[in-house]
């Protein structure tokens, strides 16, 4: 057994890990997690994720949840492939800053769009803004690019990069030009290619 472990459902959050894992190129292995079967809830499962969510990394062992945690995890403990940037950058609070944006400010944002609460929540309580405002903060970012970091391509465009994909593909992100070029950047790295294939077949077992 590798090293590396994802307890991964198709499709599911757990298909970012599965880009990640593509691109750091490292062997792994995949252990499939059935949501409509409920393994996610099994206690063996539980064990390892509390929450009963997926993606789980294992790495040697330990357990590692919340995807841009694993995908921070991963491009550190994996530096060769300069997916981070490095400790002692003054760039990298810019980098940490996109990798945490997708879940904790765009993600929550698409939320309140896609269900709307009874009376809109005061800027004041929470911790991101309305998603028009947070998508001309995404925008700005990936124009030009080519990536949020300017020319390197880090974790940080797998987390967010991710999100404005299937954001697109379902609707809850508009077709912006900006977005639109973005996510065609991405799609065509062999590591997405290769991923989406995987994901494609695991899909079907």
């Amino acid at each position: 057994m590798s090293d590396l472990v994802l307890y991964h459902a198709s499709p599911s959050r757990s298909s970012v890990v599965l880009w990640m894992l593509e691109e750091i190129g490292e062997p792994y292995d995949v252990k499939l997690i059935k949501l409509a079967d409920n393994d996610q809830h099994k206690p063996d499962y539980l064990k390892l994720n509390p929450l009963g969510k997926v993606p789980t990394l294992l790495h040697k062992g330990v357990p590692i949840t919340e995807v841009s945690a694993i995908c921070t995890y991963l491009a550190d403990e994996f530096p060769a492939r300069k997916l981070n940037i490095p400790p002692g950058n003054p760039q990298r609070g810019v980098y940490l800053k996109w990798l945490f944006f997708a879940p904790s400010v765009v993600e929550p944002a698409a939320n309140d769009k896609v269900f709307p609460r009874k009376e809109p929540a005061r800027p004041t309580a929470i911790g991101y803004r309305d998603l028009d405002t947070v998508l001309d903060v995404v925008a700005k970012a990936v124009s030009p690019g080519p990536f949020l970091m300017g020319e390197q391509f880090t974790a940080a465009d797998v987390a967010l990069g991710s999100l404005v994909r299937w954001g697109m593909m379902f609707g809850f992100i508009p077709k912006r030009d900006e977005f639109e070029a973005y996510a065609g950047r991405l799609a065509a790295r062999p590591a997405a290619q290769k991923a989406a294939a995987k994901d494609e077949q695991f899909a079907k077992a």
